[in-house]
């Protein structure tokens, strides 16, 4: 079962990917494999792994122009700007101006087709933006995470640096074998560490 994942469960464990918080929202519920006596809740790694594939797949529809990542959370810009860097897709990490998706009048206006957020807290004016003119949505989701304007939930650990930098990575390489742009995962050639702030 184990090499069924698109890396090794160890690589996974390692990075805190499945660590969520204390916190417990009812959209995260059936993500979640069980709750430590900490009291942090740990999400499920088989579902983790498996919407990996199947929002990589969805991406992989769209050419990366049509796509946008964004991270208002600090430990998600050097990752989300690494997935943006290898596959080509725009990127907007730091503040994000309301508008950006909606107002043609504005500089910095873009149109995209799909938007990813990092976390939909911090990134709620991005949400609002995608919302407002129907564009889908995939959200990283920590346990603490609202997901009902979320189109495609994608399950982690999304405030850690390392666990951000593995769903990215990952993401981008699948992206990119779905594009057919790379054919194996040894074309890849960013690695883990290209994708985190040591």
């Amino acid at each position: 079962m184990a090499d069924e994942f698109l890396v090794p469960q160890e690589e996974y464990l390692k990075s805190g990917i499945h660590i969520g918080t204390k916190f417990r929202t009812k959209y995260m519920e059936q993500f979640i494999y069980k709750t430590r006596p900490d009291g942090l809740s740990v999400l499920n790694l088989q579902k983790i792994d498996e919407r990996i594939k199947l929002v990589a797949g969805f991406l992989a529809q769209y050419a990366p122009e049509e796509i946008m990542v964004v991270s208002r959370r600090e430990n998600g810009w050097k990752p989300a700007g690494k997935f943006a860097e290898a596959t080509g897709v725009r990127s907007k990490t730091g503040r994000y101006l309301p508008g950006t998706l909606t107002n043609p009048a504005l500089e910095h206006y873009t149109e995209v087709k799909v938007l990813i957020i990092t976390d939909s807290w911090p990134d709620r004016n991005a949400i609002k933006d995608a919302m407002r003119i129907g564009v889908p949505i995939i959200g990283l989701c920590d346990t603490n995470n609202q997901s009902n304007n979320i189109d495609l939930v994608l399950p982690c650990n999304n405030k850690g640096k390392k666990s951000l930098a593995l769903v990215y990575w990952i993401l981008a390489r699948e992206y990119l074998k779905g594009r057919k742009t790379i054919s194996k995962n040894e074309d890849f050639k960013p690695v883990l560490d290209d994708f985190m702030d040591l």
